[in-house]
Parts: C-alpha cells; structure tokens; sequence
C-alpha cells in the first residue's frame, strides 16, 4: 500500500482535538506535513500549556499514520523542546538591542496601507515579480494572516514542507519565493488569531523559514496600524515602506495614519502609490477618474515623500492576479506592467532592493 499525503491527512481525521472538539486537521492543529515515500512527519501546533493533555493525541496520531502503511513515523508538539529540555546552569542572556537584519536577506520592504481595497497585494505580487525579472533574488512574505491573498496571485497551492519540523521550506513560482498562512490553512478556513500567537505567527513565518539568500524580501502587510505591522518593525530591521492608497478622501485618511506609524517606528517611508487612478474605457477610450484623481500625488507632496506611480484601474490587472500569474508575468510589454517595473527600478535606484 502507498502512502499518500492525501491519505495520511484523512487517517489524521478520524484523530480528535481535545480542545476545539473537531478533528486535528480541520483544527488546524497539523502542520509541516510531509510524505517522502514511506516515511512521514508533521507537526502537531499546540499550546505550550497543552503538553501533557496532547501527549496523548500525538502518539494517537502517529498511530493514524501508520495504518496508512508508512514505515516511519515522526509526529512532533511544537511545545516538545521546551518540556525535554534538560536543566542547565543559567548563562547570560544576550538580548539583541532594537530590530535585527535577518540572516541572508539584504534588504526588507514593507507594502501597507491604511484600509483595505485599495489594491495593496496586488502591488506586492507585481512589484515581486518585476524585481525578479530584473535579476533580483526577491522572496514575498504574506504577512496578511486575516486575508491570505498571496498563493491565489502567485498561483501556488502546495503546502510547505519541512524537513526536521522545525524549518519550513517556502514554495515558489515566477522566480520569487514566497511564504503565506494560507498555505497552511484550509483555503475556507478563518483564522481566529490575535494578540501573542498573531505576533508568533508572523515571528514563525519570518524567522522560521529557509529564504536561502535574499536581494529583497516584500512584506505584504495587513491593512491598518495593527499588532502585526508593529512587530514586524520591532523584530526585523526594514529598509522602508511603501504606502498604497486610492486617490478618495477617506483612503487618504487612514494612508496618512499608516505613514505616521512607520514614522514613529522610525521606518523610512520610501514612496507612496496611487493604485486604481484612472479607467480608460474599453470602448470609446475616454479617461474616467472614477475614485477621484492626484489625491496620492498631493499628499506625496505635502508629506515630502516621492510619488512612486499612478497605477491605472484595468481589467487586465485583475485578471492576471485571479489567474495567479500577475500582469508582469503575463504581459511585460504592457502599459500597466510598465508602471510597476519602473517602480522596481525606482527601487534598484534607491539601493533598497
């Protein structure tokens, strides 16, 4: 009998969670799952806490998978190395002073906005792959636990894989390599984090992954001035931030809070971007302002930081990104692909990416 991975994760099924009542899967307690012929290994993410009462749900667990006809079986609480470790002498403890570079990465941007709609993933996606195409060594992080969007615009749907269940390997297409939540969610599943484990998770999907060597890392940000864009300043040190916005009133009102954030944060803000700026009908080719027109500009200009570009509203940027090969992927020589490959070289200019 084969084993499969769709296989093990069924027998996994029939294993329940003590504390949501479900099963461990659709819980979604599994992670890092990885079938390489007859061997398989997960991870079982619980609460620290939790150890003892999940003991038991482990060793249930790898009991599922090995009826599937593995040979091996290695199933890991994410909470095991704390509770076996040994007791040793206290040493000093070197804490590291303010945000840290991470290892092999040259330089980290984060893409934000002050609310969501305003196009802000669809920046990121492109202006990856722009960089990508230009020799650049980019990785995408989807740092949007609420609205993963990142794996439908990229086009990928593998889940990670890990080899010692610990470090996990990001997935990878149009030559940029990418990590997001909602690889390792069921694609309906609604994450109902907060506080700490919002602020491990990203720890986890920044610090725990194998990048390999980086020129730039694009960190897709969740809109708004939340737990999570804060800690993403406090625990990596960022070369600067993009800020995108639509030109109406109200989403230049929360742009402003969002710059005001990194400014406090003492993150250089490299530019702005109006996204959806100008419609030019399909038919007759008349220019329509339909959510107003050079509000990004002005507000560039009077906060002192470049306007990096106008990106029109078209149908062909929206469905590229639906059919998870972005616009600069699929039509490089188009007017709108043109916008966001000056923006990657805007950035090569700056010495940022």
């Amino acid at each position: 009998m084969t084993t499969t991975r769709e296989g093990v994760l069924k027998a996994l099924t029939r294993v329940t969670d003590p504390v949501s009542g479900s099963n461990i899967v659709a819980a979604g307690v599994v992670r890092a799952l990885t079938v390489d012929g007859g061997a398989v290994s997960f991870v079982l993410d619980i609460d620290p806490s939790k150890v003892k009462v999940y003991e038991a749900v482990r060793e249930a667990a790898e009991a599922a998978a090995k009826a599937t006809g593995a040979e091996r079986v290695s199933a890991v609480l994410t909470a095991h190395s704390a509770m076996e470790m040994p007791e040793l002498k206290p040493k000093p403890k070197v804490v590291p002073e303010g945000p840290q570079r991470v290892p092999g990465i040259d330089h980290i941007i984060a893409v934000a906005s002050g609310k969501g709609g305003v196009g802000k993933s669809t920046v990121s996606a492109n202006l990856a792959c722009a960089l990508a195409a230009k020799g650049r060594r980019v990785g995408l992080l989807d740092a949007d636990v609420h609205g993963p969007s990142q794996p439908r615009m990229l086009g990928v749907s593998d889940r990670p894989t890990s080899p010692d269940g610990k470090i996990l390997l990001p997935v990878h297409n149009h030559d940029v390599v990418m990590m997001s939540i909602g690889l390792l969610a069921n694609e309906n599943q609604a994450l109902l984090w907060r506080g700490s484990r919002l602020v491990g998770g990203l720890q986890q999907m920044l610090m725990d992954v194998q990048w390999g060597a980086l020129d730039c890392l694009i960190v897709d940000l969740p809109p708004g001035t939340g737990d999570v864009s804060m800690s993403l300043t406090e625990k990596a040190k960022l070369d600067g931030a993009i800020i995108v916005s639509t030109p109406q009133d109200v989403a230049l009102l929360d742009a402003r809070r969002a710059i005001e954030m990194f400014n406090q944060l003492d993150v250089p803000v490299l530019g702005m971007i109006e996204n959806m700026s100008a419609h030019v009908c399909s038919n007759c080719g008349q220019e329509e302002h339909i959510f107003g027109h050079g509000g990004v500009k002005t507000e560039a200009e009077g906060l002192g930081v470049p306007l990096l570009a106008e990106i029109p509203l078209h149908l062909d940027i929206r469905l590229a990104s639906d059919r998870g090969a972005p616009i600069v992927v699929t039509k490089p020589d188009s007017p709108q692909a043109q916008v966001f490959q000056q923006v990657a070289r805007d950035l090569i200019g700056m010495g940022v990416a």
